[in-house]
C-alpha cells in the first residue's frame, strides 16, 4: 500500500484535473485497498476528478460515485442496487 500512496502523491503533485487509476487495489490487502479508496475520495473533494478502472465490484459498490460498466464493447451507467 505504501508504494501506491507514493505513486498517487507523485501523480497529484501538480494538481491535475484528472487522475486515472488502473486496478489501484489489485495487489493489496483489503484494508490497504480501502485506505487507497479513501485517499481517492479526499483527492476528489479537493477538485480532482478520479477515474478508477477495476474488477473489484465489492469495493466500488460502497462508494458514493458514478459507476460505469463496460461489457462486450458496450458502456452502461449502473444505478445503485442494479446488477451489472
Amino acid at each position: 500500500g505504501e508504494q501506491q500512496r507514493v505513486a498517487i502523491a507523485r501523480a497529484v503533485a501538480n494538481a491535475p484535473r484528472l487522475l486515472l487509476a488502473d486496478e489501484p487495489t489489485g495487489n493489496l490487502a483489503q484494508e490497504a485497498g480501502r485506505e487507497i479508496v479513501e485517499l481517492f475520495q479526499q483527492i476528489n473533494r479537493q477538485g480532482t476528478a478520479v477515474l478508477v478502472a477495476t474488477h473489484n465490484v465489492a469495493l466500488i459498490e460502497k462508494l458514493p460515485a458514478r459507476r460505469l460498466h463496460i461489457h462486450e464493447g458496450r458502456l452502461d451507467e449502473l444505478v445503485p442496487g442494479e446488477d451489472a
